[in-house]
């Protein structure tokens, strides 16, 4: 079971791969965590991953040219012969409950995106995403939480990982 993980921000999950229960799973093998920046993606001296939202309104979006570059380079870097289904993390998607965890924790894993600023260009959601998942009714700074916490559901769910399969 493989996870690609699109974030600014990969240092947040170096904590959560080496330490705790899931660490076993994550230091055997039998889940995989890939992490790509959106920046190595990016062009120009800044690697600039922002831009005003096209149709105006507040703040900033992710660009997408250069999510859509770092997706094509996971879609390549994965060998299997059915595409891996790609989540954005967003207050608009489903809301995570046990059985989407648990259907992921059947699959062979999946792309999870975290956005950040106001969102992502729409035009990267409509070309690449297959379904938006929600931690609540709350907004957070970005999906790298939301992701950690679907990471760790769907990795408890794999055999041998806890002492206590009932835990």
């Amino acid at each position: 079971m493989r996870f690609d993980v699109i974030t600014l921000f990969p240092e947040l999950f170096g904590p959560f791969l080496t330490q705790g229960v899931t660490r076993r799973a994550f230091e055997s093998g039998l889940v995989q965590v890939k992490l790509w920046n959106p920046r190595d993606f990016a062009q120009g001296m800044y690697r600039r991953v922002d831009d005003r939202p096209f149709g105006g309104g507040p703040g900033m979006v992710m660009m997408a040219e250069p999510l859509f570059r770092c997706w094509q380079a996971i879609r390549d870097d994965r060998t299997e012969a059915e595409p891996a289904p790609t989540l954005l993390f967003s207050p608009q998607g489903e809301r995570l409950a046990h059985p989407v965890v648990e259907r992921f924790a059947q699959g062979a894993g999946a792309i999870l995106v975290c956005g950040r600023y106001e969102g992502l260009d729409q035009r990267f959601i409509d070309a690449c995403v297959d379904l938006q998942i929600s931690l609540g009714d709350f907004v957070l700074s970005g999906g790298e939480i939301a992701a950690l916490a679907l990471l760790d559901a769907v990795t408890r769910l794999q055999p041998g990982v806890l002492n206590d399969e009932g835990s």
